[in-house]
């Protein structure tokens, strides 16, 4: 039961003497099994203080967990792309052609979605509210949130409805059921997010990186039954997403349910507005960089040549599922670190990280690319064997980005003139596509195009993080 304490703003950085009023405030207006457990090891204490050692210990820790639970996740997914050559060989027939392009287009409408901002933003709120003790008001933002989408998405499905045979032949698409599957899964890769920010923030790694693995499962299982037993093709393999987004996104509204039950209290929307905003504008822009090219390749080229592009994508993509889990630890710490005064040098280490990584797994697919590529049908492998080394190298300054995109947006202070950059660098980059495509028309020159853009993308985010004065 509430009191009549006034609520505090939960968008307002505390003064370290209010924090502690704040929390004790808290700890008395909630019992202990309201209280969620979460991390209180920041990890961002400044060289020379004696925790150093024990909070890097604990930051390569969960990476490393991360890290594996991504690469097993993203394997069982993987897996789905196995499904063409394992047709083959239980039907002796080969795969509908074009079926393997329409498999990717779904994925990379989903892909589209703004996944990632709101997965930022909750991770920022939770963050913020744990670190000043205001998990009531961070209840109130979850709910407010989830209402929101659902309504969203009951909007964007009235205009599917309507404009269903518009989107089938556009993006030659062989029927309805697995369009509206995906529809089905956007609304689930809309809630999963949410709730695996509130876990992010939480910096509940364990289970974050668990419920990688059992989305993979699920996708995998359900995915491999439904083509090889039932022949279902594009169909069977959306399904397959669908019923893994129903176990990923149960899951952490699980773990997440001593936050969101709470009974709320008011928030300040004005200020956290004026927080989240730029999270959300800022990693729009990223998203269509990551993800734009699979669409545009599906409306513009022929289906075997989207086979062959999606092929080489998901790949080098593996790049980025190995090396995101670096920032996505590091996030919620620097928000954590910036509510309460802290300074770091984190960033650092994780751009360095990241570049090793990155380097090293561009290079390890030139080396190897002759054997990754016979996990293909045979008519695959020699496109995606020269598409390959232009696709990953095209990875690294995405995901070095990545980071001093995930630095810069974790501060307190207003980033929206290096988020609206960024959103504007990636309008350019779609109509960059377009005329570039027109002039030559090849795969190799969207991913040189796309290439171009993401070191573009890498020096804004670099001048902003180094050369632009920090608001303080």
């Amino acid at each position: 039961m509430m009191d009549a304490t006034p609520a505090t703003n939960l968008n307002a950085a505390p003064t370290p003497g209010a924090r502690t009023a704040s929390s004790a405030a808290t700890s008395e207006r909630m019992s202990p099994s309201e209280l969620p457990a979460t991390s209180t090891d920041s990890g961002l204490n400044p060289p020379g203080q004696g925790r150093i050692p024990a909070a890097h210990a604990s930051f390569f820790r969960q990476s490393g967990w991360l890290m594996i639970s991504q690469i097993a996740g993203g394997m069982l997914m993987w897996g789905l792309h196995f499904l063409p050559t394992a047709f083959q060989k239980v039907h002796g027939t080969s795969f509908p052609k074009g079926e393997y392009g329409v498999f990717g287009s779904y994925l990379a409408l989903l892909m589209l979605l703004p996944d990632l901002p709101l997965q930022m933003v909750l991770a920022q709120q939770t963050a913020r509210a744990l670190a000043s003790g205001n998990q009531r008001q961070l209840s109130g933002i979850i709910r407010r949130f989830w209402l929101a989408l659902l309504l969203v998405w009951l909007a964007a499905a009235v205009a599917l409805a309507i404009r269903q045979p518009w989107v089938l032949a556009h993006y030659q698409l062989p029927g309805a059921t697995g369009l509206w599957l995906t529809m089905f899964a956007a609304l689930l890769s809309l809630w999963m997010p949410m709730f695996g920010g509130v876990m992010q923030g939480q910096q509940n790694f364990l289970w974050y990186g668990w419920n990688q693995i059992i989305n993979g499962i699920g996708r995998v299982g359900i995915a491999f039954l439904a083509v090889l037993a039932f022949r279902a093709s594009s169909t069977g393999m959306m399904a397959g997403a669908l019923i893994g987004l129903v176990a990923a996104t149960a899951l952490p509204a699980w773990q997440t349910l001593p936050l969101w039950k709470l009974r709320p209290e008011p928030a300040n929307w004005r200020n956290l507005l004026d927080q989240i905003l730029p999270l959300i504008i800022g990693f729009i822009g990223f998203k269509i960089l990551f993800m734009a090219d699979t669409i545009f390749v599906k409306g513009n080229f022929s289906g075997a040549e989207a086979d062959f592009y999606t092929g080489a994508g998901t790949l080098s993509r593996a790049l980025m599922w190995l090396v995101l889990p670096l920032a996505a630890v590091m996030f919620p710490k620097l928000v954590h670190s910036a509510a309460k005064s802290e300074k770091t040098n984190l960033m650092g280490i994780v751009f360095g990280g990241t570049a090793v990584l990155a380097i090293g797994g561009v290079v390890f697919f030139w080396v190897v690319r002759y054997w990754l590529v016979r996990i293909y049908p045979a008519e695959y492998r020699d496109v995606i064997y020269h598409l390959l080394p232009w696709y990953s190298s095209a990875m690294v300054p995405l995901a070095l980005a990545n980071v001093l995109l995930n630095n810069m947006l974790a501060r307190p202070a207003s980033k929206l003139p290096a988020a609206l950059c960024i959103l504007g660098l990636s309008i350019g980059y779609l109509f960059a596509l377009h005329y570039a495509v027109q002039a030559s028309h090849h795969l190799e020159t969207v991913l040189k195009t796309m290439g171009l853009c993401n070191l573009i993308l890498m020096g804004v985010c670099a001048g902003f993080t180094w050369l632009v004065k920090k608001d303080t």
